[in-house]
């Protein structure tokens, strides 16, 4: 069986509700991301950070949880870091009702693709990434804010090695927080911080 890790990029998050504490507001959006990898069957659980992130990190890990230093907060700097696994995911810090069944579709295309994308929705930019290790020396630098599909698409030597996997929202402004689905499982620390429990 592959060996796969999925990573939370905890990259600073660059938008909070009004009246919310930005700091707050990102320990809870990490708090829940990471929750989430680390109930996933089948993957190891981690987190990547510059070092002054790392009390964050240390704040949300569970234990046993890997936390990798980055000097950057991209997914390149964090791909660069992993040895000892077939596969690899890297996700977006902002998504905390993130479904695992998104986390497995972006995985499964592995067996038999080189890179899977799941794009934000409504855009810019991806939710997550995933690549079979070692990393392929076409993938461009991979930007989870602004790099769309077709940009990577582009850069690989056939446009059949990347597939495009369902999306789901980050919580990137007013139209994201709305969509945001109560009756969906987790995001409890979001949703404490959100409803003032």
């Amino acid at each position: 069986m592959a060996r796969r890790v999925v990573v939370v990029l905890l990259a600073p998050v660059r938008w909070a509700p009004p009246g919310t504490d930005p700091d707050r507001w990102r320990a809870a959006l990490a708090e829940d991301m990471v929750d989430l990898v680390a109930a996933l069957n089948e993957v190891e659980p981690a987190i990547a950070v510059t070092p002054a992130d790392r009390p964050l990190a240390e704040a949300v890990r569970w234990p046993g949880t890997a936390v990798h230093e980055v000097s950057e907060p991209t997914v390149t700097a964090v791909l660069d870091q992993l040895t000892g696994y077939d596969q690899a995911a890297v996700l977006a810090p902002d998504a905390p009702d993130l479904p695992g069944l998104v986390v497995g579709k972006l995985l499964r295309p592995l067996t038999s693709r080189s890179v899977a994308l799941a794009p934000a929705d409504g855009g810019p930019g991806l939710l997550g990434v995933a690549t079979r290790l070692p990393v392929p020396s076409w993938l461009p630098a991979v930007d989870l804010d602004g790099t769309d599909p077709a940009t990577v698409r582009a850069a690989a030597p056939r446009p059949g090695e990347v597939t495009v996997t369902p999306s789901w929202r980050r919580l990137r402004g007013p139209a994201d927080l709305a969509a945001l689905d109560p009756a969906l499982e987790g995001w409890e620390t979001t949703r404490a911080l959100l409803t003032g429990a």
